[in-house]
């Protein structure tokens, strides 16, 4: 992981050579690395940031795809209970003596899934 990291300092250190007097500076030259290093920083934003969250969010989809009666789940708010009707946008669950309907983005995990199939 070091030697990435030196890498990558190295690559962000590179500047043009000292030109010599009366010469000038290839603007070609340093127009290319600019546009190298936006693309390495684009590609870095992409893998740190936006894959994982939407490797999350297809995660949560399936989850929800798969909720239906009598599973037990945990809502994000640390609700838990037995999952008694799932609706288009909400869940209706019961949770001690207390039946809640909860929006479906709420639920966390399934903590244990109904063996019989509704």
């Amino acid at each position: 992981m070091t030697t990435l990291f030196n890498h990558f300092t190295a690559l962000l250190a590179l500047t043009p050579p000292p030109s010599q007097p009366g010469q000038q500076a290839n603007p070609t030259g340093q127009m290319v690395q600019m546009i190298g290093m936006f693309a390495i920083i684009g590609v870095m934003f992409y893998f740190m940031f936006i894959r994982p969250q939407q490797k999350k969010a297809k995660e949560q989809t399936n989850l929800l795809s798969k909720l239906k009666s009598n599973d037990k789940v945990l809502t994000s708010s640390g609700l838990v209970g037995i999952v008694v009707s799932v609706k288009d946008k909400t869940v209706t669950i019961r949770s001690g003596e207390a039946k809640l309907e909860v929006l479906k983005s709420t639920i966390a995990e399934i903590t244990e899934a109904s063996s019989s199939e509704s």
